[in-house]
C-alpha cells in the first residue's frame, strides 16, 4: 500500500496513472526479497541529486546480483518526463526500483539479464521546518556485509529497521539510535546521524555497516564550503548524550532535529539551523 498520494507509474517502458502492479508472484523479487530502490526528492520546483540517487540504484542492483537495465541519464530523463504531470508547488518521493525476475542454482541466484525495472513517483509533503524527533537505543543492531547485503540500498534490509523503530515507538520515541556490531554509534534506524559539540560537527565513520547517504555527503560538502569541518569518527552512546545538537540527515527529510535521547535534551541549535540553510541555498542554486 503506498503512503502517498497523486501516483504514477514506469513500467514497460511507459508512464501510467495510479499505482500500477508491476511484479508477479513467481518473479524472484516477491518470494526471495531481491529489490533495490533509491529516493530521490522533488519539492519547490527543483530535484537535488537526482543523478546521484539515479546512480546509487544501479549500483545496489550490482550488489545484489541484479543487472541493472538502465543507464543513470536515461533514468534521469524518464523521471523527469514524469515529473511534467506535477507542479512545482507539490512534492514528491521519486523511488527507482530493480527487482530480479528469475533464479538459477537452485532458484535463489539471480539469473543475469533478468531484471524488472519500475519508477514510483508519489506526491509525499517535505517535512515542516519545524519537525523534530527523539532517539532511544534499541537492542538491534546493524548488520556487516559478512552477513547482510549492506553495501545496497535493497528491501531485505528494511525488516530490521522496521523492529528498531517499533521499538523505539513501544518506548514513546520517534526513531532509535542504532549500534554497529561492536556497539559504536552507527546511524538511526531510518536516517544517518550527526552531533554538534562545542560548535564542532561529527558524525558516525562510514564503516561498512551503514550507507552512507547522498544527503550525508551533501551536507559534509555544504560545511567545509563554509570552512566548517565534520569530524567522520567512531562515535560512542556516551558521545550523543554529551552532546549540545543532534540532527539526522536523510533524503526524505534533508535535515530533521532530535530534541532528546533516552533523557538528554537538546535544542534545535544554530548548528542544525545552518545545516538546513546551507542545503536549501545549495540545492536552489545547483
Amino acid at each position: 500500500m503506498a503512503f502517498g498520494t497523486n501516483i504514477r507509474t514506469y513500467f514497460n517502458g511507459t508512464w501510467h496513472e495510479g499505482d500500477v502492479p508491476v511484479m508477479g508472484a513467481a518473479d524472484h523479487g516477491s518470494w526471495l526479497g531481491t529489490t533495490v530502490f533509491d529516493g530521490a526528492r522533488y519539492f519547490e520546483g527543483i530535484h537535488p541529486d537526482l543523478d546521484a540517487h539515479c546512480g546509487r540504484v544501479n549500483r545496489s542492483a550490482q550488489a545484489l546480483m541484479i543487472t541493472p537495465t538502465v543507464t543513470t541519464e536515461d533514468m534521469i530523463d524518464i523521471v523527469r518526463e514524469g515529473l511534467k504531470a506535477y507542479a512545482k508547488d507539490q512534492s514528491v518521493y521519486i523511488r527507482p526500483m530493480y527487482w530480479a525476475l528469475e533464479g538459477g542454482d537452485l532458484g535463489i541466484v539471480p539469473e543475469p539479464d533478468a531484471t524488472g525495472f519500475a519508477i514510483s513517483l508519489e506526491q509525499v509533503a517535505m517535512a515542516p521546518q519545524d519537525a523534530s524527533t527523539t532517539l532511544t537505543r534499541t537492542r538491534f543492531r546493524r548488520p556487516v556485509l559478512e552477513d547482510a547485503v549492506v553495501d545496497a540500498k535493497a528491501g531485505c534490509l528494511y525488516p530490521n529497521n522496521a523492529r528498531m523503530l517499533a521499538e523505539a515507538r513501544d518506548k514513546g520515541f520517534g526513531n532509535a539510535l542504532v549500534a554497529d556490531a561492536i556497539g559504536n554509534v552507527a546511524e538511526s534506524a531510518s536516517a544517518n546521524v550527526f552531533m554538534v559539540r562545542d560548535g564542532e560537527v561529527f558524525t558516525p565513520v562510514a564503516n561498512g555497516t551503514f550507507l552512507s547517504g547522498i544527503t550525508r555527503a551533501r551536507h559534509i560538502n555544504n560545511l567545509a564550503a563554509e570552512g566548517i569541518k565534520v569530524h567522520e569518527t567512531v562515535l560512542t552512546f556516551d558521545d550523543f548524550h554529551a552532546a549540545d545538537e543532534v540532527f539526522l540527515s536523510g533524503n526524505m527529510s534533508k535535515v530533521t532535529p532530535v530534541t532528546e535521547f533516552d533523557g538528554t535534551m537538546y535544542q534545535s541549535g544554530p548548528v542544525t539551523r545552518k545545516v538546513r540553510e546551507l542545503y536549501w541555498d545549495w540545492a536552489h542554486s545547483a
